[in-house]
């Protein structure tokens, strides 16, 4: 892959998916819901007129998706409030006929969903779609991951959720993608940061700060959420002997709780949840989680108290 500094934006990066994975497969259609958002595929539109079809919060959407009973894929996009408010039970439904071939796509916006005086809170998604059976989840940090997972989930057989990162993420990866599989973006073997999303760039900004004083320390990059890289976990929780979680979540049913429940069972290390209070969420992007208290300075803190607990810091 490209180096991250020159790497497309997640909006470029989530068009150039479709339109590629939409060249390859012909029955490739999309179809997108809620007000106008820098993740709705003009271009595909354009390219792809008949493939691409607009929906309003009044129209129904299981009739729409059906097409892909036997064939697909379906790409389902919006704002987060518009498809858990509007559309989550039928998507929901949509998403259990095992021969249904719809990607539903999350865009992280906080505009406000269908008969709201604001803007909504949003339940965690990631929980209620790791919550459907059989269903692959995908959660990319940036655009580099964001054109690999799109073209991933494409080719890939049966439903799934892909939910996109803020539009002005950067690029922290170079792309590194497959289902299934955790990233190793730095090796180490003093402690394990697992990371998910928007704190992947600051999981790696701790990694190589602790790095120039002697510490090493391994970053994997958890973009599959389902399936789970339980191999590349345990083999984290043998080599360097503590884990840390962090992801933009609330942590009662988080990826923490998965991880902690991994390795009690099969590998008993101490692991630590770096995420969000069990309170609403706040507002998307980088001033959210500042506000929610999920900084790089936090997450030293909780590095470095790990670190202590194993004796590898005073």
């Amino acid at each position: 892959m490209s180096d991250p500094a020159g790497s497309p934006s997640p909006v470029d990066a989530y068009h150039a998916g479709l339109l590629a994975a939409g060249e390859r497969l012909p029955s490739l259609a999309v179809v997108e819901i809620g007000p106008p958002d820098p993740y709705h595929a003009a271009e595909f539109a354009t390219r792809y007129p008949a493939r691409h079809l607009r929906l309003s919060a009044g129209d129904p959407v299981g009739p729409t998706l059906e097409r892909s009973d036997g064939g697909g894929p379906v790409f389902l996009g919006g704002p987060l409030p518009w498809l858990i408010e509007a559309f989550f039970p039928p998507i929901a439904r949509t998403l259990l006929v095992p021969r249904r071939n719809v990607k539903v796509v999350g865009f992280p916006s906080r505009q406000t969903g269908p008969g709201a005086a604001s803007a909504p809170i949003v339940p965690d998604d990631l929980a209620l779609m790791r919550g459907i059976p059989a269903l692959l989840v995908v959660a990319p940090a940036d655009g580099p991951t964001v054109r690999s997972a799109v073209e991933a989930v494409a080719d890939r057989a049966g439903s799934a959720y892909l939910r996109l990162p803020e539009p002005s993420a950067p690029a922290v990866t170079r792309g590194e993608f497959a289902i299934g599989r955790a990233s190793e973006l730095r090796s180490g073997t003093d402690l394990a940061i697992l990371a998910l999303g928007p704190l992947v760039g600051p999981a790696l900004t701790v990694a190589d700060e602790l790095r120039g004083v002697g510490i090493s320390v391994r970053v994997l990059d958890l973009a599959s959420v389902k399936p789970l890289d339980e191999a590349a976990i345990l083999r984290a929780a043998r080599e360097t002997g503590a884990i840390l979680v962090a992801e933009a979540a609330p942590t009662p049913g988080g990826l923490g709780t998965l991880v902690a429940a991994l390795t009690a069972e099969n590998r008993p290390v101490p692991v630590r949840r770096f995420g969000l209070p069990d309170l609403p969420a706040p507002p998307a992007g980088a001033e959210g989680l500042e506000a929610a208290g999920l900084t790089l300075e936090r997450l030293r803190d909780e590095t470095l108290e790990l670190l202590r607990l194993r004796g590898k810091i005073t």
